[in-house]
């Protein structure tokens, strides 16, 4: 079985992994110089790199790494710590370089006016695999959005029902109205998509929470949400808000740890959802980036 290929149709399947690679070798090891093993989101694995207790410790690191999304460096004295002493090693010290395969970030865009434009040409540069939805045929083309992986003209009913985000996708609601935004939001929070904004002010944030709330969705559900979408960068043309909304995304996928000027106020809307807290986040409602 071709590790390559594995890797490939794990990539296609939306699946995470996870490729540990011999880099470095002095003495003499159970394997071979550049030895391969890819270790699956559900445990199964491809290749080998010696076996016994190093592998072990190897495809315990390449869970910690898929998870993390982030490479790591293991070294290993097989002459000095006698658990790896299995009568399968000869001696020597090893390195092994265990890196994350991701599946494509995708990201599905309702909406096809300025920001959206924008924020396909600016999120496709930086990596997501762009799928754009719309229900205005003329908005709706390639041509309009020639970086677009997948262009729908569609009802945004007909489409939510078509489309199932997996856990590493991103969905952004920047349609022309509170309706249709509520109606993509309603089914946003109920995917299993990684991260959910929408676009608006705060008002239209807690008036459309407080209605979802009201029809029984589950407050947790919310959590995801980012609303108003993108960080506070003082944006206000399509073009900078699609910047802003980009660097909110790639902060989410590279896990940034930084504190950031998030916009977002649905945490802050779902615990002063009280009548006085509301009436008091109302008074300090801002403008949509």
């Amino acid at each position: 079985m071709d590790i390559y290929e594995q890797i490939v149709e794990l990539r296609h399947q939306g699946r995470r992994g996870a490729v540990a690679t011999i880099v470095n070798v002095r003495g003499s090891i159970p394997s071979f110089r550049t030895a391969k093993m890819l270790v699956r989101d559900d445990g199964s694995t491809v290749g080998t790199i010696g076996g016994g207790c190093v592998e072990a410790e190897v495809w315990q690191a390449a869970r910690e790494v898929m998870e993390a999304e982030k490479p790591r460096t293991l070294t290993f004295d097989l002459n000095q710590d006698p658990k790896y002493d299995t009568g399968l090693v000869c001696g020597g010290t090893l390195e092994v370089f265990v890196e994350p395969v991701l599946p494509p970030a995708l990201l599905y865009v309702f909406g096809a006016g300025h920001v959206a434009h924008s924020l396909c040409e600016a999120a496709a540069n930086a990596g997501f695999d762009v799928i754009v939805t719309d229900d205005r045929s003329s908005y709706a083309t390639k041509e309009r959005f020639p970086a677009a992986r997948e262009v729908h003209a569609l009802d945004f009913e007909e489409a939510t029902k078509k489309l199932d985000p997996n856990e590493s996708a991103f969905i952004v609601i920047v349609t022309r109205g509170h309706r249709d935004d509520m109606r993509i939001l309603r089914w946003a929070v109920q995917t299993r998509a990684r991260y959910v904004g929408m676009i608006g002010s705060k008002r239209k944030v807690i008036e459309i929470f407080k209605t979802l709330k009201n029809e029984g969705i589950p407050e947790q559900l919310f959590d995801r949400v980012h609303a108003p979408v993108g960080l506070d960068i003082g944006a206000i043309t399509p073009e900078e808000i699609a910047v802003a909304i980009t660097a909110e995304l790639i902060a989410v996928r590279r896990h940034a740890s930084a504190a950031l000027p998030h916009l977002s106020c649905f945490k802050g809307a779902r615990q002063s959802s009280g009548a006085d807290s509301t009436a008091a986040a109302l008074q300090k409602d801002e403008p949509s980036i």
